[in-house]
């Protein structure tokens, strides 16, 4: 069976990282057949929100890391077993399957305990007295089964619950000095042996050698409630071997158990395994029920994720976990970062203002048909990136683009996008820590790294008060993240303009610099300026590098 491969857009997405990631993956599903699923690395913002209730579309799931797990190896699916079974079922079992591990269920498949080849070993080996069948509660169908024996007299599903084990060739006469009340007694094809054990009060009595049991036997031991069991085997083989008869359960360790999920990091689980003595390790499923065996051998052939990045390039714009990913395409219309991959792949960055309108062009390149929820996706996510073509990043592509998909969706473009904004832009009722993670990206130029987020709104107002709010807010960010330096776009898409936040040592002066601003402005307002991509970041690139 196929892995899934994940598509999936940058941490804090945007429409278009989120839009671009679902129609992509339906296209690779349509080229290739192949599992391909869209993923989100963060929490959708209102104007994603908007757009996919829209379009009927259903948000994808989240996917905080991409870092190998134990649902990714190769589980062994070992059954569990009932804890009554006998430890002679349990060797046979162990001994088919080649495992060297069983693990004792409850009937709704909850771990009770784990039985080694060590543990069953050790119960053969260890001295035990006579009272030990009793101790355990061997059940008497474990017994028949043990001794390949048949029932003669009583219910096979009842317990030995008291009393000791003997073996009897003496005289009958010696019998009364030794048994007692439900004694379980082997005993040979004497008929006096056997009825004295009944009258004795014996519990069980087992008639070895196959020697046949008389009726009066029978009908003694029924009136006596004493259970008879005949077995082809001699008194020696009978008694050999009938401690093989004891439940699992008895033996099976219970405290300390190590068990994972399958949701579990492989590297978080690494050094567990290594601690320990025993190489298999229980799974768990997420409603905590067995699922299966692992070992430290299968960890050497755990698959890592395979991911496609959608709208970004950067490793700290990526999912947690990128590093221990294949990467197997990334589709982008940014500058080139700092992602590296172990081996090539297919790497698609056009100098256009979305990635959905590459997504759009790969659509005609393949001759698939778009689809208008499809349609509709894509055309959002070309209107918010460019601001309805305000932006400069806007080409003639993405207007052409955005233009047909609207015909496709059935969309007006000014209408719908005077809705979408406004949904978006509707950050009332959003705490500052909201607002400024909906948008925010980090960058690194040499050995300085810093960060930038961007609100768009259509109301000057609105942006006033979100100012208010991420003001105070950013000195605890620039603390939490340790980042040189935090900038923030307050973006207004009718004016197209931004008035831009500074925070760190040397950001005012830095941002002041980089659009040659008079030093003693007291607010950055950057008239045309409504890009991070293009306008904002390479801006602050440039002055970064030449003052250095």
């Amino acid at each position: 069976m196929d892995s899934e491969i994940f598509v999936i857009g940058h941490i804090n997405p945007d429409t278009d990282s989120i839009c671009s990631a679902i129609a992509y993956a339906e296209l690779k599903k349509k080229i290739t057949g192949g599992l391909y699923k869209a993923k989100r690395a963060g929490q959708i913002n209102s104007e994603t929100k908007f757009v996919l209730e829209r379009f009927g579309v259903q948000a994808p799931s989240y996917q905080p890391d991409v870092r190998t797990q134990v649902k990714d190896v190769e589980i062994r699916k070992s059954p569990g077993v009932d804890g009554s079974i006998s430890l002679k079922t349990a060797w046979s079992t162990m001994r088919q399957n080649s495992d060297v591990t069983l693990p004792i269920v409850d009937d709704k498949n909850h771990l009770l305990g784990l039985i080694t080849i060590g543990d069953i070993a050790k119960s053969y080996m260890d001295v035990y007295d006579n009272k030990i069948l009793f101790t355990a509660k061997t059940p008497i169908g474990n017994i028949i089964h043990t001794l390949d024996g048949e029932l003669v007299v009583g219910d096979e599903n009842a317990f030995l619950n008291q009393g000791k084990v003997l073996v009897f060739a003496a005289n009958p006469d010696l019998m009364e000095d030794y048994i007692e009340e439900g004694d379980l007694v082997i005993l040979g094809n004497r008929y006096e042996s056997q009825l004295s054990s009944i009258e004795m009060k014996a519990g069980c009595i087992i008639v070895c050698d196959g020697a046949s049991v008389s009726k009066s036997i029978i009908l003694m031991a029924q009136s006596n409630n004493c259970i008879v069991i005949k077995s082809p085997y001699d008194t020696f083989t009978v008694s050999r071997l009938i401690n093989q008869s004891m439940p699992i359960s008895f033996f099976m360790s219970t405290k300390d158990l190590i068990t994972f999920t399958c949701e579990d990091y492989i590297e978080d689980i690494q050094g567990v395994m290594a601690k320990k003595r025993h190489r298999h390790f229980p799974i768990l499923d997420k409603n905590g029920c067995y699922f299966g065996m692992i070992s430290r051998r299968n960890l050497l052939g755990a698959k890592k994720k395979k991911v496609i990045l959608m709208d970004h390039n950067e490793k700290s714009q990526a999912v947690d976990g990128i590093g221990e990913a294949e990467i197997l395409e990334i589709i982008d219309h940014h500058r080139l970062g700092s992602l590296e991959t172990i081996s090539p792949v297919f790497f698609r960055n056009q100098p256009l203002g979305c990635t959905s309108t590459i997504v759009y062009l790969m659509y005609k390149e393949n001759h698939v048909e778009i689809e208008p929820k499809i349609a509709g996706l894509l055309c959002s996510a070309i209107l918010s990136d460019t601001l309805v073509y305000r932006s400069p990043t806007c080409t003639e592509v993405d207007r052409l683009a955005a233009e047909e998909l609207a015909k496709i969706a059935n969309i007006n473009v000014e209408e719908y996008a005077k809705e979408m904004f406004a949904a978006g832009s509707n950050l009332s009722t959003k705490s500052p820590e909201e607002i400024f993670y909906q948008d925010f990206k980090k960058f690194t130029a040499g050995d300085i790294t810093f960060g930038v987020g961007q609100i768009n709104s259509m109301s000057k107002e609105e942006l006033e008060k979100i100012k208010e709010k991420l003001i105070p807010y950013m000195e605890k960010a620039h603390g939490d993240h340790g980042l040189a330096m935090l900038f923030f776009m307050l973006t207004d898409i009718l004016e197209s303009s931004t008035e831009l936040l500074c925070q760190g040592h040397g950001a005012r002066e830095l941002a002041i610099n980089a659009f040659k601003l008079d030093m003693n402005v007291e607010n950055i307002y950057l008239p045309g300026v409504v890009s991070r991509k293009k306008q904002v970041i390479p801006a602050l690139m440039f002055t970064l590098q030449h003052d250095n």
